[in-house]
């Protein structure tokens, strides 16, 4: 699906909305700095050279990325939203992309990505991972942050908490984009060989670790 349209329009009240503490999206953006920082955290673990992002949005992870010394390559689909990118990020390359089109021939250290994911099917996560894993050096590491659900029974408990809170909107969003369960996610690695780890950011919000393992011969 193309989500160029709405992003376009999104851009100039995106940092507005992701960092406002009033809005029905609040909980899900809670932490936000937070998120960013362990992001970037575990994408320096094996070290700092170049990180792809992809849906860098106005710039946020890339700047808290460039800020602990590595070096940002960023994807992003939307032309308003690469605007502001650029911006923000007067040394770092902004280009058009997205998680099935990257406008490079080379392997990069890391590819990461928050609130971003869930805009692909399920199909098209799975190709996205086998295609972005033709990327990424070995020991490498895909970090996923985005809203994910740890059971059925959590699932079922939130959805029931939005609707009680009137978040109708955010109940929308969460009915009809492609959020997945943990396990789901797991998946999507299980004939690559990467090393899997998780952490929850908030009561929405989850970070996956994936890490690409050395090839031996």
């Amino acid at each position: 699906m193309n989500f160029n349209e709405l992003f376009d329009a999104w851009a100039p009240v995106y940092d507005e909305t992701v960092y406002d503490t009033n809005n029905e999206y609040k909980e899900v953006f809670e932490n936000y700095s937070e998120i960013l920082k362990e992001i970037s955290r575990l994408a320096s673990e094996k070290g700092k050279g170049l990180t792809l992002e992809i849906g860098t949005g106005t710039g946020n992870l890339a700047l808290q990325l460039v800020d602990d010394g590595h070096r940002v390559l960023c994807i992003e689909p939307s032309q308003e939203m690469r605007i502001l990118a650029e911006e923000k990020l007067p040394r770092s390359i902004v280009l058009d992309g997205h998680f099935l089109k990257l406008p490079i021939n080379f392997r990069v250290d890391n590819i990461v990505t928050s609130y971003a994911f869930h805009h692909l099917t399920y199909d098209e996560k799975l190709e996205s991972i086998k295609y972005l894993d033709s990327f990424l050096k070995d020991n490498g590491r895909i970090i996923i942050a985005d809203t994910m659900f740890s059971s059925p029974q959590y699932k079922e408990a939130l959805f029931e908490y939005v609707k009680n809170t009137q978040a109708l909107n955010l109940l929308k969003d969460l009915n009809t984009e492609y959020y997945e369960y943990l396990d789901d996610i797991f998946r999507l690695f299980k004939d690559l060989n990467y090393s899997l780890d998780y952490k929850q950011m908030n009561k929405y919000v989850w970070i996956i670790t994936a890490t690409k393992k050395t090839t031996s011969y």
